[in-house]
């Protein structure tokens, strides 16, 4: 199998036009300089937490040179009054808040708004508003919203390059600056965000520190509104993690030089950016924009109805191979997480093993007839530091395999064991994993890595022991359909979750549908394959071995089939969709 074509930037094609992307804050000055509303042009620059100020002000002030600049930061609350406002949701745990109610004009006072506005009334020339918020300022003759892949931000955050909304945290740990931002910074400004996509003239991409690229909004939404009528794949992203391995290296064709990768976000499109093609140019947006802007089409009405704008199935992968153990871990049941988090559902989760070496296992699942108590004493005793948590003697482990499936709905305790390429298929509310265990190692930063037993012990279903998990959890596969040269079979997930998911093995053409619901997938046999519709709806999309792609609801009937290399082979694909009777 050639372990080279997965593509690390897949792209949608918007355009064939480059010229679409005007590049350089110079071109960038044209550009705007060409829409003259008279003596008086008002100018909003609306920006996405995590933004370079510094980059994008040095830009309005030499370039724009605008008679009035009026910056949103100004009216903000006070740093204090923030912190307060917000340490509900923040809370003093080190990585676990409540999802916040707050809206973005919570963070400013409402005194400093109106100076604001009476200044830009006031004011004639070209007038530049800019800022996070700057729609609650001005009404604008051109609004341009400056939005920020999350990656980046968290790349940002990293390198203490900026702060939280409305704070100047910049040197603080990066956990925690990204605990804010995820319970709260990045809730309020997607709340405000949503409605503007629909009206903004133009998309600002400064992801890469100078090189922006500037498209129009009717060029922005023409590839929002393509994302959701054909399949497409979000844009990868691959961190070391304290267990990782070494087999997305060489499957990914990532760098050789770091030391390990443990995770790849291959399809949160809450985290994931998504590529606009316009050419060979590539413009950077958040693909939670495309639920945004199309909630229906790409999720379903009923999708849609249940969840709201927010992407409900997380794929991502786990590389142990030549690495260690996972934590052992356990998720929170839906009240819990209710209650506790302001969630709407669990974490409920699968792995699908897309590879594995002799020796691999999975830890699921308590041993029978276990000590509860006992094994809680041990837990605590080893997080205090004591003698190691036995995990042999109170958990199942299990040979694990290639195109194994081993099912995890919230509540069961579980881990990836050395050796296994996991594809996780799970509910997306991904950072919600109490790590009870961690086989006394340290963090990437030298330090303990914190475990919540607090948190976990309250959701461990103690029932789920050797006998349960084995009929089922572990390869809980059936049947469902056979045709000219595919046959497809039930893999999971279990009845208390909400994920369906289906596995086609297929040396010819396999028809599927959506019927009326968001599917995610991933070819896990074969060098590659082609996604096609029989309606001539979308141009013939081509998958590589391990690569995750999405197929909106809209789409409808498509077919896969083998391509390329892979033609006359077998090929499979794993699919996950919501059942839409739970």
């Amino acid at each position: 199998m050639n372990k080279s074509t997965y593509d690390k930037f897949p792209a949608i094609s918007v355009s064939a036009d480059a010229n679409a992307v005007t590049r350089g804050w110079p071109g960038i000055a044209r550009c705007l300089g060409n829409r003259n509303h008279g003596n008086r042009n008002v100018v909003a620059i609306e920006t996405y937490p995590g933004v370079h100020d510094a980059e994008l002000l040095t830009f309005i002030r030499e370039h724009l040179q605008p008679d009035a600049l009026i910056e949103t930061a100004a009216a903000m609350k006070p740093e204090q009054a923030i912190r307060d406002m917000t340490q509900t949701y923040v809370t003093d745990d080190p990585v676990f808040g409540f999802l916040t109610r707050l809206q973005l004009i919570d963070f400013f006072d409402a005194h400093r708004v109106i100076q604001l506005r009476a200044k830009a009334a006031e004011s004639t020339g070209l007038i530049v508003v800019y800022g996070v918020g700057a729609t609650l300022v001005c009404e604008p003759d051109a609004l341009i919203l400056a939005d920020m892949a999350r990656w980046e931000i968290q790349m940002r955050m990293r390198r203490n390059e900026i702060a939280n909304l409305g704070l100047t945290n910049h040197d603080e740990k990066w956990s925690l600056k990204y605990k804010r931002a995820f319970f709260v910074d990045w809730r309020v400004a997607d709340d405000h965000k949503r409605p503007l996509l629909h009206r903004i003239d133009f998309l600002l991409d400064s992801n890469v520190a100078h090189d922006p690229k500037l498209i129009t909004g009717d060029d922005f939404r023409a590839g929002l509104r393509r994302a959701a009528a054909q399949p497409f794949r979000v844009v990868p992203f691959f961190d070391p993690a304290p267990w990782g391995g070494q087999w997305m290296k060489d499957t990914c064709n990532l760098d050789r030089n770091t030391a390990n990768f443990g995770w790849c976000f291959d399809c949160v499109p809450e985290e994931n950016s998504l590529l606009l093609g316009f050419g060979d140019v590539r413009v950077e947006i958040p693909s939670i924009d495309v639920v945004f802007a199309h909630p229906e089409q790409l999720l379903g009405e009923a999708v849609y109805g249940r969840f709201g704008a927010e992407f409900p199935i997380r794929f991502d992968f786990l590389d142990t191979i030549g690495g260690g153990n996972l934590s052992f871990q356990v998720h929170p049941l839906t009240e819990y997480a209710r209650r506790h988090f302001g969630l709407g559902y669990a974490q409920d989760e699968s792995y699908y093993m897309l590879d594995a070496v002799e020796g691999a296992s999975v830890y699921l699942g308590l041993r029978e007839g276990i000590d509860a108590t006992a094994m809680i004493a041990q837990l605590r005793a080893a997080a205090a530091g004591g003698e190691p948590f036995d995990a042999d003697a109170f958990v199942n482990q299990f040979p694990a395999r290639k195109h194994d499936h081993f099912l995890i709905p919230a509540g069961t305790p579980h881990c990836s064991g050395a050796g296994g390429m996991v594809l996780e298929i799970s509910a997306t509310p991904y950072i919600f994993t109490f790590k009870m265990w961690d086989w006394g190692r340290m963090g990437l930063d030298g330090k303990p890595r914190p475990v919540h037993l607090d948190h976990g012990i309250p959701n461990i279903q103690w029932n789920r022991t050797t006998t349960w998990v084995k009929k089922n959890l572990v390869n809980a596969v059936s049947p469902i359909a056979t045709g000219d040269g595919w046959r497809e079979e039930r893999t999971g997930l279990h009845e208390a979750e909400f994920i369906e998911t289906r596995r086609h093995w297929f040396t010819g053409t396999v028809p599927h549908h959506t019927h009326g619901g968001v599917n995610v997938m991933n070819l896990v046999e074969g060098d590659e394959a082609i996604i096609e519709s029989p309606m001539k709806a979308f141009a013939p999309f081509v998958v590589h071995y391990a690569e995750t792609f999405i197929v909106p609801a809209a789409v409808g009937a498509f077919t896969i089939r083998p391509h390329g290399p892979a033609a006359g082979r077998e090929c499979a694909t794993v699919k996950a969709f919501v059942r839409t009777n739970p």
